[in-house]
């Protein structure tokens, strides 16, 4: 019996899988329908913008050089300003989690102003049991109180203390929007959830059944068993790509700056080293449970903490930073962000798409060297 490796038994092996791809709805819906919920569910819910924040505006002696302020957080899409009599009130409020801040207008103000005293008595309070969100919101506030005393001093020829003047520019994202940032990450979780988890529960099922085994009786050698699933599910996992990928520039409206090739390149590895390590799992465990316990451990937890889809990777400890190494996803979410947000900047690519060529053929060596034919 002939173990070379032969191109029509591997087509007959690909055509079994398309087959039983189509008879199992479960396949067809992580790879569609998967992708969709999660980028709704996530895509909205998941935001690290600050809007309609209620804050609180204290003016101690009102007048009409002072009243402009209230309208300055009134007209902001960023604030909901409640209005408070003292700053005790307000500050009772913040601890009762009423509002995030508020800002206190002393009753010395429109003195100072007049006399143009050195220092102006506007004082921030910004709850800051959420570090990123304290900075929004206080860098938000900042600006409301600035914009404010701007206009004012233009409106009645005042004198303001000199003070520096600083312009913002960002680059990449100049709307600082959230989404753009997240959105390509939330592909980078999909993509690690198709990969994995579906190749590791097909499989792993199979061998529950025992239709591996009756394949591993065939003339079909190792490589083309391994072959067939990987193909069939790679075109399978590049179709729920696209689905997230047009989501996500027509739904979420991410810019996307790259180019449609190695955007396909760069998936394409990453969901090979995905299917691969899907079918190591799968060849270990041999039970759904257990595979599908190990796929969400060993990728999808991994892609969301270390993978610097939600914190700077820079800001981790350096032995954290050193683990990030090992895991995929950090060259996939490198790689999209800088695709969507930037373009193709190959000395970024470059590297990652080596570091996932290489997770790649690990996976499957390391598969076709576990996976015997032997059925103990």
């Amino acid at each position: 019996m002939s173990r070379r490796f032969s191109p029509q038994r591997l087509f007959g092996l690909l055509r079994k899988e398309a087959l039983q791809i189509v008879r199992d709805p479960s396949s067809i819906s992580i790879a569609f329908v998967l992708p969709i919920v999660l980028l709704l569910l996530n895509g909205y819910g998941v935001s690290l913008d600050a809007r309609d924040v209620p804050f609180g505006v204290v003016i101690e002696n009102p007048s009409s050089e002072t009243a402009g302020l209230w309208a300055s957080f009134a007209n902001s899409r960023y604030f909901r300003p409640v209005a408070y009599g003292q700053a005790s009130a307000a500050a009772a409020a913040l601890l009762r989690r009423d509002i995030q801040g508020f800002a206190v207008l002393r009753g010395d103000f429109t003195r100072r102003l007049h006399q143009a005293e050195p220092a102006l008595s506007l004082q921030i309070i910004v709850d800051g049991v959420d570090a990123n969100n304290a900075r929004l919101v206080g860098g938000y506030a900042q600006g409301a109180a600035a914009l404010w005393l701007a206009g004012l001093a233009a409106e009645r020829r005042l004198a303001l203390p000199p003070q520096v003047s600083l312009e913002h520019r960002y680059w990449f994202n100049p709307e600082v929007r959230s989404a753009n940032f997240l959105v390509p990450g939330l592909i980078a979780l999909i993509m690690t959830l198709i990969g994995a988890l579906l190749t590791a529960l097909v499989v792993a099922r199979e061998w529950e059944r025992g239709t591996m085994e009756a394949m591993m009786v065939s003339p079909a050698t190792t490589a083309e068993i391994l072959l067939g699933k990987l193909i069939a599910y790679f075109l399978l996992g590049m179709g729920g790509l696209a689905v997230s990928f047009v989501v996500a520039i027509g739904l979420f409206v991410v810019p996307f700056r790259g180019s449609i090739g190695a955007m396909t390149l760069v998936s394409a590895l990453f969901l090979l080293a995905m299917l691969g390590m899907g079918l190591l799992i799968s060849t270990l465990a041999r039970n759904q449970f257990v595979a599908a316990q190990v796929a969400f451990i060993t990728t999808y937890m991994p892609a969301l903490m270390l993978s610097g889809f939600l914190f700077d990777i820079r800001s981790m400890p350096a032995v954290v930073q050193w683990i990030t190494h090992i895991v995929a996803a950090r060259y996939f979410v490198d790689s999209l962000q800088t695709l969507f947000l930037v373009g193709d900047v190959w000395p970024i690519l470059l590297p990652n798409l080596a570091a996932l060529g290489g997770f790649a053929l690990f996976f499957f060596a390391l598969t076709l060297r576990r996976t015997t034919r032997r059925l103990d």
